[in-house]
């Protein structure tokens, strides 16, 4: 039973809903009506006050009805609540304009935000009762706000700029020149919208940087694996003196920031003539990534049981053969997230391609983009390479991302 002392102002569970509804109510409508100006050019503005108490107003509202109202019934009629309260309080201009401009957008745009108010809430609140909230429960509504919030937070700062990147890339000057805010689609162009990417790879030779980019990543992941399996092998199973020393310091590398040793790279590649050459750059790339496949191969090979290579040894194997038919694998996922990992640093990297190459024929993908970075080149060019830059990494890490996880996890447990 609950006590007095538990019966806490602050845990009273319509002030709980009500607070969290209003943070959320206010989350919501500024994402739909910064997404409605990106997607329409609209001079559109959240009604901050209004987002507010029609958030906890909701919110109250799903917390008394949740117990004779269940899922999309519950959802309908809170949602119809909260139209009725903006209607109501913005004499029907949701988004501060007028609904006859936009007027297909704005009225999607405020159904999408008054279910993107409503749901959610309906999930934070499922497990809260009515009346007083023990510590438990009010930690629980607090934590499934916050979670949600996270969410959002997240998916905001990644999809915003991502979003003005593609639609910045398929404009034209005089678009960009008459309202560089607008970033709407124009469809009437077909597939003209397509014709800054066209141009990359016909007058700036992008299919090249495409071709260097993706040779160089995969060279650096098979150099990378050729010193990092043996090195971490060697220091997960050998026993030698001065083996605990290693395998703390494998990654004291990457306590020397990369500008530090920027010159000093310079210089060196400068009087060896390894500048501008694609050969001094797969001398240098395994230089930064072999120190994290070490350390992450290391983990996974102490994963391992012992007892199979020491049956493998016990029958007459090698040590070197121990490693290639028993080891290597067993450690394929461990080898697969790291081979996925070293090729994204490699396909990402940027200081020392831009330090070290001048000739635009041996340009990578990210040295090419920097090319584009110029006063005489128009920014729908820049954006565009960005893209072309970004979405392969991106499919493929979102592609093989389970496998990633499932090497980066495996061996962490015996």
């Amino acid at each position: 039973m609950m006590t007095a002392l538990d019966k806490r102002w602050y845990r009273q569970a319509d002030f709980v809903a009500a607070t969290i509804g209003a943070g959320w109510g206010i989350s919501a409508a500024i994402t739909v009506t910064v997404a409605l100006a990106l997607m329409t050019g609209a001079g559109v503005a959240p009604y901050v006050l209004i987002s507010l108490l029609a958030g906890a107003v909701c919110a109250v509202y799903v917390l008394r009805m949740q117990h004779r109202l269940e899922g999309t019934s519950l959802v309908v009629s809170a949602t119809t609540v909260y139209l009725l309260i903006f209607m109501v309080l913005t004499l029907g201009a949701p988004f501060t304009i007028s609904l006859a401009e936009h007027t297909v957008s704005q009225a999607v745009a405020f159904v999408v935000m008054a279910l993107f108010t409503v749901w959610p809430l309906s999930r934070m609140l499922v497990e809260t009762p009515k009346g007083w909230l023990d510590r438990h429960e009010f930690e629980s509504a607090i934590i499934n706000f916050m979670y949600w919030f996270g969410y959002l937070f997240f998916i905001i700062i990644v999809a915003v700029p991502f979003y003005v990147m593609v639609m910045t890339s398929l404009k034209s000057q005089q678009a960009l020149l008459a309202n560089p805010l607008d970033f709407s689609l124009d469809l009437d162009k077909g597939f003209g919208l397509f014709r800054s990417y066209v141009e990359l790879f016909e007058q700036f030779n992008f299919g090249e940087y495409l071709l260097t980019s993706f040779s160089v990543s995969v060279a650096t992941v098979i150099v990378t694996l050729l010193f990092s399996v043996p090195g971490a092998y060697a220091v997960a199973r050998l026993r030698f003196r001065g083996q605990a020393a290693m395998s703390r310091s494998i990654l004291l590398i990457y306590m020397v920031p990369m500008i530090v040793l920027a010159l000093p790279i310079y210089i060196g590649f400068s009087m060896l003539g390894l500048r501008n050459s694609l050969f001094g750059i797969l001398l240098i790339y395994p230089v930064t990534t072999i120190p994290v496949a070490l350390y992450m191969l290391q983990g996974y090979f102490r994963g391992l049981p012992a007892e199979v290579e020491e049956a493998g040894l016990m029958d007459g194997l090698s040590r070197l053969k121990v490693i290639l038919k028993i080891t290597l694998p067993l450690s394929l996922p461990a080898m697969a997230s790291v081979s996925l990992y070293v090729f994204m640093i490699a396909w990402n990297e940027f200081l020392l391609a831009f330090m070290l190459l001048d000739d635009p024929s041996k340009f990578t993908l990210t040295r090419g983009v920097a090319m584009l970075n110029s006063s005489e080149i128009p920014r729908q060019h820049l954006m565009a390479g960005a893209v072309i830059a970004t979405v392969p990494i991106m499919m493929i890490f979102l592609g093989l991302e389970r496998f990633m996880v499932k090497g980066l996890t495996a061996g962490s447990v015996k």
